[in-house]
């Protein structure tokens, strides 16, 4: 049993941090009483906590988890996150096995909160005894605060979860037992509301760094987070309204805290955003831009490919819904004038300017298949990436990343839901949450009798949109899900987002590429020239430099006509019985013999 005792009896020296729940040498270590002697001490060993968050970038398979979702294709299929897409994961085939992580990140802060001394006396003479004095009666909020984050993080993954509460004896982990959703749950927001009177409001004008320290902010986005995800579907199967309501005050109240702000400015990568709550700074390094740049540019492997799903969810400037059958629409689909600019800031499209060139994402493009890795949607990632990233050999160039785990925006999205979902959203609660990322992104308003009024069609539809939302504010629900999907594309949420609405139907869709309203020459790229020549039947004399016979050399979603069908290699699957929870690695399944039970519909071939 060492392996899972480890878990939650801590580890002698957080330093090194027993990620991997095996018995550590305590002889190589310095005492707990070394560790806690000073000011600096101590905040190493806070900062040792803090390490175990998770940069968001690169942390499932070398990838982001948005890759798993409809809103993104992972470009190359050997990759792992493939066995998201095919159901072969499993017990022991896992994808993004965080237990061990976050077990072992509960007992470095419960380690911490143990040994933390609340003064350093003999210190007083010190010049900068107060302000270190300041600091250290901080942490211990702050990692309590985290602690209940990475709580949060097990449950949203497993369902039940042993609360951690504490350091445990040998003698007590052989009792554990996981506790219900629910009690897991209310036990992480009462650490929230034990913490919030003692963490400072924000850390925002301070040093470069501190965007990354647990704040008021922080633990209340966590709070109003943890009661939403309580209140949706999967977790509330009983529709309890009385969940709503606690998720839109807690959302509300940090609403009117007054700490944050929406003001035009980029909010990943940058440490000075008045929207961004919490963060992480990445190493400086050039990974993400190699994981993700375009095939074609210097260094360019692809990776992360946004789906055409997520393309088609960007409204046009005016409001209106992005519609296919609008022949308007349809032309002006690469117009960046013409479309919430957000899809110009977070997508990189056939004809979008990269690092000074226009890109050509199109089948036989320069950026554009049959190059190995190229995009198969023809969309290429923007957000989070450095442009000014070089992989030229000698001027190379890498950045620091800020990856986003709690930003304004999407307390202001928790709200609107939460009052949709309810039935007590007002245009008033829409001028107060989305009407002002709108504005800020440079779209129209949205109107909550026009939305109710007129259901978009695409996101109503059982085949296309989201199959479960029923009711009076159907219409509005839907256009608060089409502002989540693009305001918080690829900032780790998405996959969430659709595990708790239990719409994991929507993972079984073919991946979509371009649409095409038919056979015939087209001109991709707006130079006067035709780039492809889709032919049936007779292969037609054509200038395109590529040309496909249609059902045999590409396929289109409605047979002669739609959308270019994209992984054709393996089908997409989804078990509605099973897939909403991740599975329990088997090994520690093994080690704790039965005390931690397999979530429904999961095989690992144990009888306990």
């Amino acid at each position: 049993m060492k392996k899972y005792l480890i878990l939650f009896a801590g580890c002698t020296l957080l330093m090194a941090a027993c990620s991997d729940f095996l018995e550590l040498d305590e002889s190589v270590y310095q005492t707990t009483k070394y560790q806690f002697s000073t000011f600096d001490r101590v905040k190493q060993s806070a900062t040792n906590v803090y390490s175990y968050v998770q940069e968001g970038l690169l942390d499932v398979e070398g990838t982001m988890i948005d890759a798993a979702t409809d809103d993104a294709v992972y470009a190359w299929s050997t990759g792992g996150i493939k066995r998201f897409y095919d159901g072969s994961w499993n017990g022991t085939n896992l994808i993004d096995d965080r237990w061990a992580s976050l077990y072992s990140a509960i007992a470095a802060a419960n380690y911490f909160l143990d040994n933390c001394p609340d003064d350093f006396p003999e210190a007083q003479y010190q010049d900068n005894y107060k302000t270190n004095l300041a600091e250290l009666k901080n942490y211990p909020f702050e990692v309590r605060a985290l602690r209940a984050y990475f709580h949060f993080e097990l449950l949203r993954r497993y369902n039940r979860i042993v609360i951690g509460d504490r350091s445990f004896t040998m003698q007590e982990v052989n009792t554990l037992v996981p506790v219900s959703y629910d009690d897991a749950a209310g036990w992480i927001v009462s650490e929230c509301d034990a913490v919030i009177p003692s963490l400072p409001k924000t850390y925002l004008g301070t040093e470069k760094g501190e965007v990354a320290r647990v704040t008021k902010g922080m633990a209340m986005a966590l709070k109003a987070r943890m009661l939403l995800y309580a209140a949706s579907p999967l977790n509330n199967p009983g529709g309890d309204a009385g969940r709503y309501l606690e998720a839109a005050a807690a959302a509300k109240e940090l609403i009117d805290a007054g700490i944050y702000k929406l003001v035009s400015e980029e909010t990943t990568n940058n440490a000075d955003a008045q929207g961004l709550i919490f963060g992480k700074w990445c190493p400086v390094s050039s990974d993400f831009e190699a994981a993700n740049f375009p095939v074609g540019f210097e260094g360019g492997n692809s990776g992360v490919c946004p789906s055409q799903n997520l393309a088609e969810a960007f409204d046009m400037a005016t409001g209106e819904p992005f519609d296919w059958n609008d022949e308007s629409m349809r032309s002006r689909m690469f117009v960046a004038s013409a479309r919430d600019p957000r899809f110009a800031k977070t997508l990189i499209y056939n004809g979008a300017t990269f690092k000074g060139q226009p890109v050509q994402s199109y089948v036989g493009g320069r950026n554009g298949r049959p190059l190995d890795g190229a995009t198969p949607t023809s969309y290429y990632l923007r957000k989070h990436i450095v442009e000014a990233t070089s992989f030229v050999t000698g001027s190379e160039m890498s950045y620091q990343h800020i990856f986003p785990f709690f930003r304004y925006a999407e307390v202001l999205l928790n709200y609107a839901e939460a009052k949709a979902e309810l039935g007590t959203l007002t245009q008033a609660d829409i001028e107060l949450s989305i009407n002002p990322l709108r504005e800020r992104a440079g779209v129209a308003d949205l109107s909550l009798a026009e939305a109710n009024a007129h259901p978009d069609p695409y996101l109503a539809s059982a085949e296309t949109g989201y199959a479960n939302v029923t009711g009076d504010n159907k219409g509005v629900i839907l256009e608060i899900r089409r502002e989540r999907t693009v305001e918080l594309l690829m900032e780790n949420l998405r996959y969430w987002d659709i595990m708790r609405w239990k719409e994991g139907k929507r993972f079984e869709k073919p991946f979509k590429g371009l649409y095409f309203p038919g056979t015939g020459s087209y001109d991709l790229n707006g130079d006067g020239v035709d780039d492809v020549c889709i032919w049936s039947g007779s292969k037609p004399a054509t200038s395109a430099a590529t040309v496909y016979e249609l059902n045999k050399e590409i396929f289109l979603s409605e047979g002669d006509r739609g959308n270019i069908v994209i992984h054709t290699d393996y089908v997409r699957t989804w078990d509605e019985e099973r897939d909403y929870l991740y599975p329990v690695p088997t090994d520690d399944r093994v080690l704790t013999q039965g005390a931690i039970t397999q979530n429904p519909g999961w095989k690992d071939g144990l009888n306990f």
